[in-house]
């Protein structure tokens, strides 16, 4: 049975392994509430993962040691699980889906694991992690549901409380349900009047649906950018605690993620990957009544992949009117592009890509179609742009 005494215990086990992460008070986020940031993504190994996976790891005994240990993971509860049994000296064999980031992969090998590909979703990955641990009789990590993991992931919880005494509420993400299970329950023990929000992705609601209908459900598939928390199905045990001492749960798109994942490198100089900007995300886009209240945002990582940060970026842009892709249909004469060009450059925005598309099957046979991309200040910046070649009689196609 989870207990806050655990809780302490994991705390005082973790000392010599995690950093206390800082609490970050952020700028420029919002006008409404003071949003603070508790930077896990900062955290050793880029996660909060590696609390709830030491703890467990320390509480074995000698002879569970001895046969080493067996996890499943998108990516941060398996640099969790590799560095905590390097720690302690033992083996670990690793079930990660084939489609997790190359970043993840790469540095949980770098900690000493041996790491399994599985063809899926995290779900396979678990399946198959079951199935090899059976054969060698090496102990399961769960990367959420087990009482000691989530007494790790708690120690997150005191640290905030002890951070931050004035704290009105926490906005934390959920995957399996492990870090908010020992989030809430460590907060809600000793600060009851503390709200505590959980945050999925819109493409990977599992617990959202559950806590609603009151019963664990099981996604028929996941999809979306924030691979840490893209979960089919929640635990028993977080099931259970989400719904005692979780206030309430809200979903965000991945476009919603991508504009916190870019105003956090922008405005607070943090990366975060999706999982970890899930929180941010629901401060941005108002998910839940924070208007006038202290909050704080858990960062839970930041080990976003590389090659998919200028993807993520570039929705970010576009999602906040930074850049734009415009279509016009114009007369094929001489001065047109001109015009076009100096109407934008007066307006102040930065023409950065033309396509001059004379065979477009649609247009008038004297017509083209100029496609132009864009970087602008905002969505009000774009309109103005629109509304100033529309006056000047171009017919704007999209």
């Amino acid at each position: 049975m989870l207990t806050l005494d655990k809780i302490y215990h994991a705390s005082y086990v973790l000392k010599e392994v995690i950093r206390p992460t800082d609490m970050i008070k952020a700028t420029n986020l919002s006008n409404d509430c003071n949003i603070y940031l508790k930077t896990e993504n900062l955290q050793v190994t880029g996660s909060f993962k590696v609390r709830g996976a030491y703890y467990k790891i320390s509480q074995l005994s000698e002879e569970e040691k001895a046969k080493g240990v067996i996890a499943c993971s998108a990516g941060n509860h398996a640099q969790g699980v590799a560095l905590a049994a390097a720690k302690n000296n033992i083996k670990s064999l690793i079930c990660i889906p084939s489609g997790a980031p190359i970043s993840k992969v790469e540095a949980t090998k770098s900690y000493g694991a041996e790491v399994c590909l599985v063809n899926g979703t995290y779900d396979d990955a678990h399946d198959k992690a079951v199935e090899l641990q059976r054969e060698s009789g090496a102990t399961f990590i769960h990367p959420f549901d087990d009482e000691q993991v989530i007494a790790g992931q708690g120690t997150i919880g005191l640290e905030i409380l002890d951070q931050l005494p004035e704290l009105d509420a926490v906005i934390v993400p959920i995957g399996g349900g492990g870090l908010i299970s020992g989030v809430a329950f460590a907060i809600k023990q000793l600060r009851p009047d503390v709200k505590v929000y959980g945050v999925q992705s819109a493409g990977a609601p599992s617990m959202y649906l559950s806590v609603a209908h009151d019963k664990i459900e099981t996604l028929p598939g996941v999809n979306t950018i924030s691979d840490g928390i893209a979960v089919k199905t929640p635990g028993d045990n977080t099931f259970e605690i989400c719904k005692q001492y979780v206030d309430e749960i809200m979903t965000v798109t991945d476009d919603e993620v991508a504009t916190a994942i870019l105003t956090l490198m922008e405005k607070q100089k943090l990366v975060a990957e999706g999982a970890g900007a899930v929180s941010v995300a629901a401060a941005l886009f108002n998910k839940f009544p924070i208007k006038g209240k202290n909050v704080v945002c858990l960062v839970s990582g930041g080990n976003i992949d590389v090659t998919i940060l200028s993807r993520v970026i570039n929705r970010g842009l576009k999602m906040t009117g930074r850049i734009v892709d415009i279509t016009l249909e114009l007369t094929d004469k001489p001065g047109e592009l001109q015009n076009v060009s100096k109407i934008i450059a007066d307006l102040g925005a930065n023409v950065v890509s033309v396509n001059h598309d004379r065979a477009e099957i649609n247009s008038d046979i004297n017509s083209c179609y100029l496609k132009l991309s864009m970087e602008t200040r905002d969505h009000g910046h774009i309109l103005a742009i629109k509304k100033a070649l529309k006056e000047q009689g171009y017919n704007i196609i999209n």
